[in-house]
């Protein structure tokens, strides 16, 4: 199990549940350095210091300590730089940055639990916000059903000390609900009448007329601005439905392996039967044996070919071709060069005169 920098970057998320622990896997330290200004790098801590199990989760309300009782929601978690995220609490950025919300550390949250009354010693009662200082966990375990880890929160110490004086039970603490995205009501600018759904608004073509459509119009029709005689009224479908299905299926692979197969059967029993067709001299095994050493040259000839075909793609015989006539220009630049070579006057140079030998 590996990580891949897209999945680190995109830590950031709003699901409250867990399921796998991916962010307990070590990050390469090259990808934690910052390469540009538009890449500042990954935001990680150790692994030894990173939180497995996730007790703040986005949904929860929370107080940061030494702000005092002023309550937080969680939007949003990073459980690779143990970042909590705050809703509607927007940080001021650069002015080439966009805002973004802020950001605290998973230790300095504080789940809020509800407010609860209290007697006060000189009577009557008081409403206090309690606030969880320790959680813990229990009864961790996965859940097949919903494919993600389970396990319930419990307070070990609250600020103030409510329960510990009222209760020796550990208080749960409830998950929070998630929220999906709403989706429109149904009304008549989304409803679609039943006339509608049950009217037949497909024509079958007729397949009765002997002259099928003419391809070439149909794509002449497509490219050229003017007016063509065509009708749309033919079975084109049938021209496209080989273009139009998928090469790479499953049952395309497999027709195409069952047809190789086939015909290296037939192959191999033609070579067969043609050397012992004509033995020359030789006993039926050698001529078998030598039809299947030509049928095994054959093979290795069509995988060679096979080879070069599928190495000479379009870029590269493209490539070749230029390198071919840049050769051929240089080659006659050269030539032009040397046949248009004209020395300058000079002292001791002799213009040579045809002279009859004697």
């Amino acid at each position: 199990m590996s990580l891949s920098r897209v999945q680190i970057l995109k830590a950031t998320t709003r699901i409250p549940w867990t399921k796998d622990f991916r962010h307990l896997l070590p990050v390469p330290k090259h990808w934690l350095e910052r390469r540009s200004r538009y890449d500042p790098g990954i935001k990680a801590v150790p692994v030894k210091d990173r939180i497995k199990y996730w007790n703040v989760v986005p949904g929860d309300k929370i107080r940061v300590r030494g702000e005092g009782s002023k309550l937080h929601e969680v939007l949003s978690i990073n459980r690779f730089s143990n970042r909590v995220y705050l809703k509607g609490n927007i940080k001021e950025a650069a002015p080439n940055k966009a805002p973004v919300n802020r950001s605290v550390h998973y230790s300095r949250c504080q789940l809020f639990m509800g407010t609860h009354k209290v007697t006060r010693p000189q009577g009557g009662e008081k409403e206090i916000h309690v606030f969880a200082r320790r959680v813990g966990l229990r009864d961790s375990h996965w859940q097949p059903a919903l494919h993600r880890f389970d396990w319930k929160r419990i307070a070990l110490a609250t600020v103030p000390a409510y329960f510990k004086k009222t209760s020796r039970s550990p208080f749960v603490i409830p998950w929070p609900k998630h929220e999906f995205p709403e989706r429109p009501q149904a009304n008549q600018f989304y409803d679609t009448t039943n006339d509608t759904v049950l009217k037949i608004t497909y024509q079958p073509p007729d397949l009765k007329k002997p002259k099928p459509a003419d391809e070439n119009a149909y794509i002449n029709a497509l490219f050229s601005p003017q007016a063509r005689s065509f009708d749309e009224s033919m079975p084109m479908e049938y021209h496209v439905a080989k273009e139009l299905s998928n090469p790479h299926s499953r049952a395309k692979k497999q027709q195409r392996w069952q047809a190789a197969k086939v015909r290296r059967t037939e192959l191999l029993k033609k070579f067969v039967e043609r050397e012992i067709m004509h033995l020359n001299g030789r006993p039926v095994r050698a001529a078998r044996a030598e039809g299947v050493f030509k049928f095994r040259q054959k093979m290795e000839e069509e995988r060679k070919a096979d080879k070069k075909r599928r190495w000479l793609t379009a870029d590269r015989k493209a490539n070749m071709e230029r390198k071919v006539k840049r050769k051929q220009r240089k080659v006659q630049k050269q030539k032009e060069k040397l046949t248009q070579l004209v020395l300058k006057g000079a002292a001791n140079q002799v213009i040579p005169t045809a002279e009859p030998r004697k």
